[in-house]
Order: C-alpha cells, then structure tokens, then sequence
C-alpha cells in the first residue's frame, strides 16, 4: 500500500543508511584514534577553552564538566561550554580539537555571526515543531486517506531540513574557528593540528550526511504524496 514497498523507496531508505553509518563510522574512527594521541604540552580542553574565549574577550562563560561520551556542546542559554570527561580532563589531539571547536560556537554567539542568529532565532523554534510532527502527520494523512495531512506533514518536514541546511555553515565555521586558535595560539603543533583537523572534519560529515539523508526521505515523501493523489 506504501511507498516503503517499491523499489525506488527501499533504495532511498538503503542509501540513507549507508550514508548515515558511513559518517558515524567516520567520526567514531577519527575520535578513538586521536583520543589517543597525547599532545606535546599539558593543557587539558577544559583550560584551552577558556583560555580561547577569555583571549577573545566572549564574556563570562562556563566551562563545565558533562557527563557522556562524546556530548560536547555549547548552551547560550546558560552561556556555557559543556564538555564529556574524556574532553574536559583530556590532554589529547582529539580533546583539544573538540573543546576548541565548542569555543568556536562560544564566539559565533559572542560576536553576533549571522548564521547561528537566524537559525537559533527563526528556524529552530518551527524546525522542533517540524521534527516531532511530520511523520506522524504523514502517517496519518495515509492512513485516513486525507492528502491535505500528507502535504502538511512535508511541510513541517522540510523546515526541519532547512534547519539543518543552516546549521552546516555554523558548523564548519566554528571548526574554522578552532583551527585558527588552535595553530594561531600554539596550542598544538603543525602535526597535532593536522590530527585535530581530521577530528574536526569527519565530525562535519556527520552533519553534510543528515542533511543528504534528509534530502533523500523528502524525496521520498513527495514520491509518496503524489502517489496517494
């Protein structure tokens, strides 16, 4: 009765998978082998991001301890930088490279960067409502036959996508960021900042990849939608 059942849809689904856990490979790789390359110098991620946005004059910011593996991330609501142990404790190639790249979304916010202003101020809100509603209300147009429910749920789907379309450019900008502190500021040396670079980007993979595999279920959701017409 679904899509789901032809072969065009079971391709879409197949690719998406692959592209998903081909990008979480890669990070997870990046990460288990750099965690394990100790820097030269002593400096944990915890003091380097302090350090980078205290250099950079950001405000009073809170570098706290976050327990998880790998839940790094940055909160402007509490103006905090919260960091996994292994980051904040860590004197790693791959603990400095993401704590920088924490900092890097500390500044982005401090220094009014476009990107993260319109996606925090305008999609986000409407991307929550988005991601919760829209295969539910799919679900349910098919279901009850009503082809008006199908196109709302596209709708709130696609301005989940367009949150993730904006959040690339925030985040390959804070990993630019981090970068240029990290080898500006001699934090790491030339081949240490190489090791964090690749950190870095295969963590950006991970994000070019949601939005692909994004791409790819709208495709099949309009493929669908003019199928119950």
């Amino acid at each position: 009765m679904v899509l789901y059942e032809e072969p065009v849809a079971l391709a879409i689904m197949a690719v998406s998978v692959i592209i998903a856990l081909a990008a979480q490979f890669g990070v997870k790789s990046a990460y288990a082998k750099y965690s394990k390359v100790r820097i030269s110098g002593n400096l944990t991620g915890a003091q380097v991001a302090r350090m980078m946005v205290e250099r950079e004059n950001a405000g009073i910011l809170v570098v706290e301890y976050n327990g998880g593996k790998l839940s790094d991330h940055f909160d402007p609501r509490k103006n905090m930088i919260a960091l996994s142990p292994e980051v904040f404790n860590g004197s790693t190639v791959a603990a400095l490279g993401i704590a920088a790249h924490e900092a890097g979304h500390a500044l982005q916010h401090s220094q009014g960067y476009a990107p993260i202003k319109i996606r925090n101020g305008l999609i986000l809100p409407v991307a929550r409502i988005g991601s919760t509603l829209s295969m539910p209300l799919v679900m349910l147009g098919i279901f009850a036959s009503v082809p008006f429910l199908i196109d709302l749920g596209i709708i709130f789907f696609t301005a989940a996508l367009a949150f993730q379309v904006i959040t690339l450019p925030v985040e390959f900008n804070a990993s630019r960021r981090a970068v240029s502190l990290l080898g500006g500021n001699s934090y790491l040396t030339e081949s240490e900042l190489k090791g964090a670079k690749k950190v870095l980007n295969a963590a950006a993979m991970t994000y070019v990849a949601a939005v692909v595999t994004s791409l790819l279920q709208l495709l099949r959701l309009l493929m669908l939608a003019r199928r119950r017409r």
